[in-house]
């Protein structure tokens, strides 16, 4: 394994981590929308056509209505929960290798490095549960017809009027099941393949943008591989009215399971990995590039 290029700054990969985090989202919202779409669009009854027969469907129609901005629907949410949350996720994991070290140049293993990646899956939940409930309500709502929030702040306002901190809350718990075990294979994922791409002699902070975005991009893949299930149930608890689901994920499960097998749990799946690698390469070289400032304007901290 590749040397650690120098102490872990959990202050660096706070602020790295955030504007990671706004590269991942510019790059992959529109296809996130296609695959919410794709994951919370009712069944057909017998003898009609799905609403979408897939993500190209779902990409063309969604062009077709409501043109460029229709993709990009909701993004308001994830923007404003974005930097905190990316820079609390890269934080934690920062803070979960450094908790594993007992000196500031200890070598990490691979399961280290996973459960740190798991400590910051638990970090971001506090702001990604919110923020995924409003993004989806919004995403969906255009594709129904209807225009029941006007916004982000109006969707939030709304579900706080309703149900309380519990209504904006909703789906915390499904939150947990994906990111928890995703984030754990995403960052170790990274790391693993940053070891590997860095030439015998370098370190790994000399690694070139290209490998860097190849890297992002395979880790991004290996987390969705893990977090497609949770997310689909996610989805759907949290966009569904009411009272439909009162035991929770369980309810979802076995609706799903029962009315479209086992394969509705990879849903949207196309959508996924098509924006998963893109995105995330996008996510993990902004975050290259603050770092490397950072410890350019501030080596110290």
């Amino acid at each position: 394994m590749a040397k650690q290029p120098q102490p872990i700054s959990p202050v660096k990969n706070f602020f790295a981590g955030g504007f990671g985090g706004v590269c991942l989202v510019f790059v992959g919202h529109p296809l996130d929308t296609i695959k919410v779409r794709l994951q919370t669009q009712p069944k057909p009854q017998p003898g009609q056509t799905p609403l979408y027969s897939g993500t190209f469907d779902c990409f063309r129609k969604t062009l077709v209505a409501e043109g460029v901005r229709g993709l990009y629907r909701g993004m308001a949410a994830p923007i404003i929960g974005v930097t905190p949350m990316y820079a609390v996720c890269f934080f934690g994991f920062s803070l979960g290798k450094r908790l594993q070290q007992r000196k500031p140049d200890d070598i990490l293993t691979y399961p280290q490095l996973f459960a740190a990646g798991m400590l910051s899956g638990v970090f971001t939940t506090v702001i990604m549960a919110p923020g995924e409930r409003i993004k989806c309500l919004l995403q969906i709502q255009a594709a129904t017809g209807e225009t029941k929030y006007s916004g982000s702040l109006d969707c939030a306002k709304q579900l706080y009027r309703e149900a309380g901190i519990r209504g904006v809350y909703r789906g915390t718990v499904l939150t947990l099941m994906r990111d928890v075990p995703a984030s754990g294979m995403y960052f170790m994922t990274y790391e693993w393949l940053k070891n590997i791409l860095t030439p015998e002699g370098k370190s790994v902070s000399d690694l070139s943008a290209p490998r860097i975005l190849f890297a992002g991009g395979l880790a991004g893949i290996f987390n969705w591989v893990v977090a497609i299930p949770p997310d689909v149930l996610k989805s759907r608890f949290q966009t569904a009215p009411a009272g439909k689901y009162p035991n929770g994920f369980r309810d979802v499960l076995r609706e799903l399971i029962r009315e479209e097998g086992i394969a509705s749990l990879y849903k949207g799946f196309t959508a996924v990995m098509i924006r998963a690698f893109p995105a995330n390469a996008a996510c993990f070289l902004g975050f290259e590039i603050a770092m490397k400032f950072l410890n350019w304007v501030a080596p110290g901290i």
